[in-house]
C-alpha cells in the first residue's frame, strides 16, 4: 500500500510569492492526494544562512519583481499590491514579529490550522493588499479579528508570542527549512514513498503535480470557489 503524499509548505507573511504558494496549496489540499503541512518560519534567517540576496539589492530584480507580481495576482487571483515602499515593509521592517505572532497561534491552535490559515492570509492582505502594518500588536490584534479570532485568543497569542517556546519553534522551523536546502520562499517539501523532492517558488506547481503523480488543474481547481 502506498502511504499518503506528505507535502510542507515553508512560508513567510513578507514574501507576496509564498502568498501566492500558500493559496494554491490551500486550493489543492482536498483536490490531491496530500496532506498539507503549514510550516510558518522566518525568511530573514533563511536567507541569511543560505547566502542569499534580497531582490532589493538586485535593482533589475526588483524592477522585474513589480510587473511580475501583477501578472501573478491576476493569474492566480491573489489580491496582491505592492506596499508603497516594498524595500521598507519587507527588509527593514522584516516580519520577525509577525512570524512569531503566526507561529504562536499555530502553536495555540494544536490541532487543525484553521486559525493559522486564516490569521496568515490577513496579515499577507494587511502588507500585500492593504499597503498597512505587520509589525505593531496593534496590526496583528486588527488582523487576529479579521480571521475570526476573539479578544481573550488574540491576548493569549500575544502574550505567547514573545516567550522563548516560540522564539525557539521558530527558529526550529527555519533551521529546518534550511536543512531541506532552502534559499528562499515559499518552499515545498513532497514526501513520497519515503522519498523528498524541494521546489521553491510559485511556478513549479505543474512539475510538482508531475512528480508526486497527481493533475495539475490551474490556478483555480476549483472554479466554484469563493474569491479571497
Amino acid at each position: 500500500m502506498t502511504s499518503r503524499k506528505v507535502v510542507e509548505l515553508f512560508y513567510d507573511v513578507v514574501s507576496p510569492y509564498s502568498w501566492l504558494g500558500f493559496e494554491i496549496m490551500c486550493r489543492y489540499r482536498n483536490v490531491w492526494d496530500i496532506e498539507l503541512k503549514l510550516r510558518p518560519a522566518f525568511l530573514g534567517g533563511v536567507m541569511q544562512g543560505s547566502g542569499n540576496k534580497p531582490p532589493g539589492l538586485v535593482p533589475n530584480k526588483f524592477l522585474y519583481m513589480n510587473n511580475d507580481l501583477n501578472q501573478l495576482s491576476k493569474y492566480f487571483d491573489v489580491p496582491l499590491q505592492a506596499p508603497s515602499d516594498p524595500f521598507e515593509a519587507m527588509f527593514k521592517k522584516g516580519s520577525l514579529v509577525a512570524m512569531r505572532f503566526v507561529t504562536a497561534v499555530q502553536e495555540r491552535e494544536k490541532s487543525g490550522d484553521k486559525q493559522l490559515e486564516r490569521v496568515s492570509r490577513e496579515l499577507w492582505r494587511r502588507i500585500w493588499s492593504e499597503d498597512k502594518d505587520i509589525t505593531q500588536s496593534a496590526s496583528l490584534t486588527e488582523a487576529a479579528k479579521k480571521a475570526g479570532l476573539s479578544d481573550r485568543e488574540i491576548e493569549e497569542v500575544l502574550k505567547l508570542s514573545t516567550s522563548q517556546e516560540i522564539k525557539d519553534k521558530l527558529k526550529n522551523a527555519t533551521q529546518d527549512a534550511l536543512n531541506y536546502g532552502a534559499f528562499g520562499f515559499p518552499m515545498l517539501v513532497c514526501h513520497v514513498d519515503g522519498k523528498q523532492q524541494m521546489f521553491f517558488g510559485s511556478d513549479r506547481f505543474e512539475l510538482m503535480a508531475h512528480c508526486i503523480g497527481e493533475k495539475w488543474h490551474g490556478p483555480r481547481p476549483d472554479h466554484s470557489a469563493a474569491k479571497l
